[in-house]
């Protein structure tokens, strides 16, 4: 049995990986908030279970097995936030810490019972995708939000859950997965972009726009 911690941080090494590549340490370190020594011992640790390679300056890189425990990690956490948002009626911008108290504790039997009770679903509330139990995840490439052009439009697929009231923010005006959004407008030099959803307008920073992902449709003849 891993530790509880040794999960923590390959999690976090999967997450970190999907967005750049190799790791380093520092960036690790900002993860899981803690000091760059820290995470260098635990580094060192996991290389030692063979569960990542590390290359001096060149950063971290998970082996199969440490992708393993990661993404079995993974599929607890997003199968927990769904199971508790349609089962429990928990709101979405509170899943994330509950889910982050019980994925590590819950048992592989337990876990197939709210996957079947759920319906099989490969999306957690926050859009994002659940890995198979033969740690395959659907391969998905959107775009920002932020980086669509005036006149283009879509359906959202993800949106963030890095940050609770950011959620609870954009929830209230409707941009949650699967929502159709437009963009209307976008100021210049990096300023707000104006999407609207339904029939209701929302002047959004780039910024925060940045953290939601959008499957694009054909952008709108002017």
């Amino acid at each position: 049995m891993l530790s509880e911690a040794i999960q923590d941080y390959l999690k976090a090494i999967y997450k970190l990986q999907l967005a750049g590549g190799a790791v380093s340490t520092s960036a690790l370190a900002e993860a899981m908030g803690v000091a760059a020594p820290s995470a260098t011992g635990m580094v060192k640790r996991l290389a030692g279970l063979k569960l990542v390679r590390h290359h001096p300056y060149r950063g971290v890189l998970l082996t199969k097995a440490g992708e393993k425990v990661a993404l079995e990690v993974v599929r607890h956490h997003r199968l927990l936030e769904l199971y508790l948002a349609e089962a429990l009626g928990y709101p979405w911008d509170k899943v994330h810490e509950e889910a982050e108290r019980l994925e590590h504790v819950i048992s592989e039997e337990f876990e197939e019972k709210i996957f079947q009770a759920l319906g099989q679903p490969t999306r957690d509330p926050h859009g994002d995708p659940i890995p198979g139990k033969d740690g395959t995840v659907a391969a998905e490439e959107h775009d920002r939000l932020s980086d669509l052009p005036p006149g283009a439009s879509g359906v959202i697929r993800q949106v963030s859950d890095s940050d609770a009231e950011m959620l609870r923010y954009l929830g209230a005006r409707g941009l949650v997965p699967d929502a159709a959004v437009k963009v209307l407008e976008k100021a210049p030099f990096n300023g707000p972009i104006t999407v609207q959803t339904g029939k209701t307008s929302h002047v959004l920073g780039r910024d925060l726009a940045r953290h939601v992902w959008v499957e694009a449709g054909p952008k709108e003849e002017s």
